[in-house]
């Protein structure tokens, strides 16, 4: 950890009590910081608050007083919390600059950074170059961090020159970094998405593209080459560009041709031999590729990750096999281009669940990619538009209910030997679940229920 002198007796706002809220305001006070942290929402757990005040941060719940954009000089926002936010909007009023929590772990970061991101398989690909540099490694270790679910001011603290942290990244956090660099930046693809949150694609896009930024051409772009958009966006980086492709030989960076993945012209290892299914998780394996072989990792290392990692928690998750139906968890797929990949990845027979917030869209596009669908299980907002596009591909079978919970069992009476049971929503899951994760862990524990029910029948 760097030994930084700037938020010595600076008044510092947190706003967000969550995690990553909790661990900037931490490691602020031990910056020599004078922090508030702000919430709306009073935290059930009266412990959270006793130990952040009894570290000499000043702790308000319940409202956002516009007061402490004028008391304040910095704020460190949740990345979750938009910017029409009331204190917010005071905040930038003010002339506060605001960041989020992934810019200040930067400030001390000693390690190496590896930052990641895009629409889709964000997660996979930052868990798989993580578990690559961690192969063999002789020196230091490689740290996951970020979006994925463990904060980056939390790995900062504790990695150092010799280590490695490669971080998520999601478009709400890349509008809050101004020095952040990476020396490999990965963007996996760009669809759409979060249009809400940025008020157009075109926003949406701006700001995943902060995370090459402040890149120079010491540094790394590893990006998807398979669609004409993404190729011109990589003009606007200043860093050096290594394509990777699914559909065509790129010979600066990694591609598929034929039956093996290559690094510019060096055969790593045969597409099969990936342990994770779907031509999704070829993209994610390339990119990972690409990055750890900038790192300097061997072909073995990389090839015993790919042949041994069997898939991040609710991203296309095996959950388990009930009287011959396998069981899929792909509660991350809060978008339909993720939905289309999940389906892609299966030829058996499928029972999809699926539904969920509606954001104003409609369900057509995925009708293609419903072939193998034998029935459909819609809940959620979208239930009914999801069905709709269920009917017009031809499902003969499409029943509604009220939730994952209760669309197991339905599944599996749906569903015969030999059968895929998919939870793919193609939607968020904010109108009954505070998150995905919180979605998938309910369909997991239904499914682990029906299995012990089947068991005893």
């Amino acid at each position: 950890m760097k030994a930084i002198k700037s938020y010595q007796g600076k008044k510092v706002l947190v706003l967000g009590l969550g995690k990553s809220g909790i661990n900037a305001a931490e490691l602020l006070v031990r910056l020599g910081a004078k922090v508030t942290i702000n919430d709306l929402k009073t935290p059930k757990d009266p412990t959270i608050i006793k130990n952040l005040q009894a570290k000499g941060i000043k702790v308000i719940t319940g409202s956002h007083p516009l007061e402490l954009a004028e008391q304040n000089e910095l704020m460190v926002k949740n990345p979750g919390i938009p910017y029409t936010n009331p204190l917010v909007k005071a905040a930038q009023a003010a002339g506060l600059p605001i960041i989020t929590e992934p810019e200040l772990a930067y400030e001390i970061l000693e390690a190496q950074l590896v930052a990641v991101t895009g629409t889709n398989g964000k997660t996979t690909t930052t868990t798989l170059i993580t578990l690559m540099l961690d192969q063999e490694r002789t020196a230091g270790r490689a740290y996951a961090a970020g979006n994925i679910g463990i904060p980056a001011s939390q790995v900062a603290q504790k990695a150092t020159a010799k280590d490695v942290m490669v971080t998520e990244l999601s478009s709400f956090q890349l509008l809050g970094i101004t020095k952040l660099r990476p020396h490999i930046a990965v963007i996996t693809n760009i669809y759409e998405a979060h249009t809400d949150y940025h008020g157009s694609r075109a926003n949406y896009v701006k700001a995943k593209l902060r995370i090459t930024k402040n890149q120079t051409a010491e540094d790394y772009l590893i990006i998807n080459w398979d669609a004409e958009e993404w190729r011109k966006l990589s003009e606007k980086s200043a860093a050096q560009i290594i394509p990777f492709s699914r559909k065509q030989v790129v010979p600066t960076g990694a591609y598929q041709q034929g039956e093996y993945l290559y690094f510019k012209g060096e055969k790593i290892i045969k597409a099969a031999d990936i342990k994770i299914p779907g031509g999704h998780n070829i993209e994610n394996a390339l990119a990972a590729i690409a990055a750890a072989k900038l790192m300097g990792q061997s072909n073995q290392a990389i090839c015993q990750v790919l042949q041994t990692f069997s898939g991040v928690k609710h991203r296309i998750q095996y959950v388990m096999t009930v009287k011959q139906r396998k069981f899929y968890n792909d509660s991350k797929a809060t978008n339909m281009e993720a939905c289309e990949r999940a389906l892609s990845s299966f030829t058996q027979p499928t029972v999809l669940l699926a539904g969920g917030l509606d954001r104003g869209f409609t369900f057509e596009r995925l009708i293609p990619y419903f072939k193998h669908v034998r029935a459909m299980i819609c809940f959620g907002e979208t239930a009914k538009l999801m069905a709709a596009a269920g009917k017009a591909a031809g499902v003969k079978q499409i029943d509604f209910t009220q939730d994952v919970v209760s669309a197991v069992p339905l599944a599996y009476k749906l569903s015969q030997p030999g059968d895929v049971v998919l939870l793919s929503p193609a939607c968020a899951s904010w109108d009954q679940y505070p998150t995905f994760e919180v979605r998938g862990d309910r369909f997991i524990k239904a499914v682990e229920n029906l299995a012990t029910e089947q068991e005893e029948n």
